[in-house]
């Protein structure tokens, strides 16, 4: 079953290489949607896939990479979107 959450990450996200991160696990966890910086420092994921893929990537983004501190994540569900097909790096 396909499921899609939206998460923001706050805390020291940006300029220590978390998109790329994410990018990279999602990626391997076979997941599909897109992670982005936003302009108040925070990072923006939206995703999309099998349930236990999401809660995998869940955990892996608050650990996130050595340089980065993650200091909350805000989830919310969404509906799945039949567009998603692939993970990508939002600029």
């Amino acid at each position: 079953m396909q499921k899609r959450v939206h998460l923001i990450v706050s805390g020291a996200v940006q300029g220590v290489g978390f998109r790329i991160f994410i990018d990279r696990k999602a990626k391997e966890l076979k997941l599909c949607g897109w992670v982005k910086n936003r302009i108040d420092g925070s990072v923006e994921i939206d995703v999309q896939g099998p349930e236990q893929s999401i809660e995998e990537l869940l955990l892996q983004a608050k650990r996130g990479p050595s340089r980065s501190m993650v200091s909350s994540i805000k989830k919310e569900e969404k509906e799945p979107d039949p567009n998603l097909d692939r993970f990508s790096i939002v600029m």
